[in-house]
């Protein structure tokens, strides 16, 4: 069966940078699809980051690339398979150089952190009971 794919495309200022952080976190770097311009982060079978240089990200779009470090130009969010694992993937970013935000979403049903990358972008990470969502 067909499973629809996400590929998630980031400018960032340093690229190798960017890919340590990531694979810090636990993700895995796909090279067949990686150059000095970009990196691919797998984080699942059907989530994809492409973290490309601004120099890259520009050949895609006429427009402005947004300062992520002044801007909100997009929300990421990740599902996570329990609390811990919220807590252990914020830990994860801060300790390789991200930054935590302060609030933690946390209504019994659901809870949820989140961070920013080395450059700006904002990554939330959310647990949900399969009992809440089943219903």
């Amino acid at each position: 069966m067909y499973q629809q794919m996400i590929f998630v495309n980031l400018a960032t200022d340093d690229v190798a940078a960017s890919r340590k952080f990531f694979t810090e976190l636990g993700y895995s770097i796909n090279p067949q699809f990686s150059t000095d311009d970009c990196s691919c982060v797998v984080i699942s079978d059907t989530i994809i980051a492409m973290l490309l240089s601004k120099q890259r990200y520009a050949d895609f779009t006429k427009k402005e690339i947004a300062d992520s470090t002044k801007t909100s130009e997009v929300l990421i969010c990740l599902s996570a398979e329990s609390r811990e694992k919220v807590d252990e993937l914020v830990e994860k970013a801060v300790a390789a150089g991200g930054t935590a935000n302060d609030d933690v979403q946390d209504q019994g049903f659901m809870y949820g952190r989140s961070f920013e990358d080395l450059d700006g972008h904002s990554w939330e990470v959310v647990w949900m009971d399969p009992a809440a969502v089943q219903g």
